[in-house]
């Protein structure tokens, strides 16, 4: 037994041979190597296949006479029979998969040049159905020496779905050679795999970057950077209504909304600490925020137009002809003629006996009134600010609470409330007076309201001398309540918003009557006889405040 297999013959060939070839299965046909009578340095870690072919051409016989045996066929079986011509086995035409083409010499030239080992385990390429001897029998050897076979490899993909190797093959390497492409393709479609990997993983990343980026910096513009603002004073003329207990970032919403100022929070900015009131302002489109806080907080820019809590509409129409340089009657004269397209509720009362079809909607607050503004603008803007208030309120919901026939009940109770309660603290028990002398079982009033702030607003002025009950008892105007049961046809002002929630929600009691003796106190009374006391006290109120 020789040190590369089980075969005969005294040395193997030398390994750098120029005519050894591959010997592997890729389709070259396996290269003679040649004698040169030297002994051939050993390669422990390769191990010679003894079944790869050699053709032999007399470079073995060193006496220069032919082997009578072929060395690698121990059991002298006989050699396929080679075409002189071709140099190949006849079988190879029959079988072309079995037995490939031999290789021309240039080519073993060029593999040796690369200097490729030969695998150590090499078939014949001329007798791939040959059996194999079983070797170890009778030397202490059990089991087959034999490697075992390596699988088929699968047929391989184009390189563009591949990944292939940049290098070129012919399928003519030797197997180590090709082994080591696969190596260094799997390697490149590793890295390919994982280039890829990692671009859409940075791809996501830097969605995600650009996405956070994006929010980031409107979270960051809308709490650290500059708000966008508008330059300048702004231009044309739009009148604003900012309603009671306005934050100031309720004002900016409001004056963004209306197209003053650009941003909230370049008007809270440009605002820090100053103090702004609620009112309707003549103010500008596309006003810088300091300009309108400078517009809103200068009394001759802002022309503003107070209307005070219970006041009547007749002397609302005084104010607003006064403020505007307009003939005395003007804009009377205008909520007459044009009071069904001032923007009214639909629960309005159109009665005939109404005196003044926006008493009651002419809401008590500061209005900012240009000198180029028109009365029916102005009293738009205050219609406009009651609906705001009576719809906050839910005047609808809680008349229907209180049992009373329409919201413009609860309105005209409100406005009795703010007539006839000199004092704001005052207003939840007068009130409670008002819906006690409504009932109809009430043995006090019996119905009748007897409130002279009534008649005061049926003949249009405004005394505490009104004459004796058994006069007003005599006074057909449908605003008397000493004549007429009930309440009167509709407001007799414009009641405020305290006013307004004490009608809503009085204080429990029986009173009927209440006189007020000074600011700080307010007798209310159950019966006549009690109240006719109270009437005492205040008398005499009265003549110590006159000496």
């Amino acid at each position: 037994m020789t040190e590369y297999g089980r075969g005969y013959g005294s040395e193997p060939w030398h390994p750098e041979d120029p005519l050894y070839g591959d010997q592997g299965s890729s389709g070259g046909q396996a290269q003679q190597p040649q004698w040169d009578g030297q002994p051939a340095p050993r390669y422990p870690q390769q191990q010679a296949d003894p079944y790869a072919q050699q053709h032999y051409d007399g470079g073995w016989d060193t006496q220069g006479g032919q082997l009578p045996y072929e060395p690698y066929d121990p059991y002298g079986q006989q050699q396929p029979p080679v075409d002189p011509y071709s140099g190949t086995s006849p079988d190879y035409y029959a079988t072309p998969d079995a037995y490939p083409p031999p290789q021309p010499q240039h080519l073993r030239q060029q593999q040796y040049q690369q200097q490729q080992p030969p695998h150590p385990q090499q078939q014949n390429p001329q007798y791939p159905q040959q059996t194999e001897p079983h070797y170890g029998e009778g030397d202490g050897a059990g089991d087959d020496w034999r490697a075992e076979p390596e699988p088929r490899e699968p047929e391989p993909e184009h390189a563009f779905f591949a990944g292939g190797d940049d290098d070129d093959h012919d399928g003519n390497e030797p197997r180590e050679q090709r082994r080591a492409g696969r190596e260094r393709r799997g390697k490149k479609n590793k890295k390919r795999r994982s280039g890829t990997a990692c671009l859409v993983v940075a791809l996501v990343f830097a969605g995600a970057v650009g996405t956070v980026g994006y929010f980031g910096y409107d979270f960051f513009m809308a709490h650290f950077g500059s708000a966008p603002d508008y330059e300048g004073e702004g231009s044309g003329d739009v009148q604003v209504d900012i309603p009671d207990g306005s934050t100031l970032s309720d004002m900016g919403q409001i004056l963004q909304r209306e197209g003053v100022i650009k941003s909230v929070g370049a008007f809270t900015e440009a605002a820090g600490d100053k103090s702004l009131q609620a009112g309707t302002y003549s103010l500008r489109k596309q006003m810088s925020a300091a300009s309108a806080i400078e517009l809103m907080l200068d009394p001759k820019s802002r022309n503003g137009l107070t209307i005070r809590e219970g006041l009547r509409s007749a002397d609302v129409y005084k104010l607003i002809d006064t403020k505007l340089h307009l003939k005395k009657g003007t804009t009377e004269g205008v909520a007459e003629s044009q009071a069904k397209n001032l923007g009214l509720p639909s629960w309005a009362n159109n009665s005939s006996k109404l005196k003044d079809p926006l008493e009651g909607f002419l809401y008590p607050s500061t209005y900012s009134v240009g000198g180029k503004t028109k009365p029916a603008a102005v009293l738009k803007q205050m219609v406009a600010r009651a609906n705001q208030v009576y719809k906050k309120y839910d005047l609808e919901g809680n008349a229907r609470k209180l049992k009373l026939d329409s919201p413009m009940q609860l309105l005209t109770v409100a406005s009795l409330t703010q007539a006839e309660g000199k004092y704001k603290h005052d207003f939840v028990k007068v009130a409670r007076v008002v819906y006690n002398r409504l009932k109809p079982d009430n043995t006090e009033t019996y119905g009748l309201l007897d409130f002279d702030s009534t008649v005061n607003y049926a003949k249009s002025q405004s005394t505490l001398d009104t004459g004796s009950v058994d006069n007003l008892r005599n006074f057909n105007d449908p605003y008397n309540t000493y004549k007429f049961k009930g309440l009167p046809p509709g407001p007799i002002g414009n009641p405020g918003e305290v006013a307004l929630k004490s009608a809503i929600a009085p204080e429990k009691g029986n009173w009927y009557y209440f006189v007020s003796i000074n600011p700080e106190k307010t007798l209310f009374a159950v019966t006549n006889e009690e109240h006719e006391r109270n009437r005492r006290i205040y008398e005499k109120e009265q003549e110590k405040n006159k000496q």
